[in-house]
This record gives C-alpha cells, structure tokens and sequence, in this order.
C-alpha cells in the first residue's frame, strides 16, 4: 500500500507544491507532470538530448561550448550561483570532479543562473570565480535561457550528459556525491 501510495499520490503533492512555488517566485510556469518529474529527480530530462547553451552573456575559463562540440565527451552541467549556500556546500566536489576526471573525458560547466539582481555583473562573477577557485568552464546564463530549456527548477542543480548528448542522471539540491561520481566513473567507461 505505501508504494502505491508514494506512487500516486506523492508526484500530484510534489506537482502542487512546484506550482505553487512557481507562482511565488515568479518563474515560468510548468506543466504539473514536468513539475513533478522535476521534483522527483529530473525524470523528465532523462534519455533526452541536452539542450544547447543558450542566451550565454559570457563565457569564463573556456571559449564558448556547444552540445555538438562535446560530443564524445561526459558532460556534468551545475546550474549554480555565488551567493547561494547550497551551491557553496556543493562546489568541492564539482571542482574535485573536475580536476579528477578532466584528463579522461569530463567536461564541467558551472551555468550561473543568478538569483539576485547585484549577481548579474560578469565583474562580480568573474571576482566570485577567482576568490573560490573554479578552473572549470562557467557560463553565465543572466536571461535564463540555458536553465529554462532544462526545465531547471533549483540551485543548485547537476545534469550528467552521456558521450552521445544525452541526459543520463540529474540531481536537485546538496547531497549524493557519492552516487554522482559513480554515474560520472560509469559513463567515462563507456564507448564513444
């Protein structure tokens, strides 16, 4: 009875509560079962290709990047912004990711999608990026173009795009480190 419950039911509340969290915060609004698959894991991104760059004001420690380009490569995609605590909690590992895999075939790149008006300055960035010592490519999404073709909802938030161009694996707020590497080691394995 639980798992039929969690099930049905859960997804419909989970649903709900996005949408209502939308209205609030002023974002674009999402059909309810996208609401919920954001909400339960990004299983709506999931066996999709990824989405372009797109509307990229700046791009910082790389030139400009494109899907097509990176295939080939695994693509960890962190939906991130300097000023939040949880991004904050989050960024070692995304940094020791890149730094571990970088030289088999990772490719990170942050997306700053900014939460609050004084972090939309490429200045402000760019000083963020210095002082917290990212080396990985980040592009800076002011308009929300790049985050809202994922259909993205929070920060931060990882996709792990598949040497073919597909979204294999997300993961929404702080946490899973260890489940996300694993998915990082399992794609780098596999063939082009």
């Amino acid at each position: 009875m639980r798992s039929i419950l969690r099930r049905s039911v859960f997804p419909l509340v989970l649903a709900g509560a996005a949408t209502a969290a939308t209205a609030l915060l002023s974002l674009p609004p999402m059909s309810s079962t996208a609401a919920a698959a954001s909400l339960l894991g990004g299983a709506g991104m999931d066996g999709k290709p990824a989405p372009a760059f797109t509307g990229i004001d700046t791009w910082i420690n790389s030139p400009p990047l494109t899907m097509e380009g990176l295939k080939g490569k695994v693509v960890l995609v962190d939906f991130w912004t300097y000023t939040c605590i949880n991004c904050l909690n989050q960024l070692p590992y995304v940094k020791a990711w890149h730094e571990k895999y970088k030289d088999q075939g990772l490719v990170v790149v942050g997306v700053h999608s900014p939460e609050y008006e004084e972090e939309r300055s490429t200045a402000g960035l760019k000083d963020a990026i210095t002082r917290l010592g990212i080396r990985h490519a980040v592009a800076q999404d002011n308009d929300f173009k790049t985050w809202k073709s994922y259909n993205n909802r929070f920060w931060p938030a990882l996709y792990l795009i598949d040497k073919q161009g597909k979204v294999v694996y997300s993961h929404f707020g702080e946490g899973a480190y260890q489940q996300t590497e694993a998915q990082i080691q399992t794609l780098l394995k596999q063939p082009s």
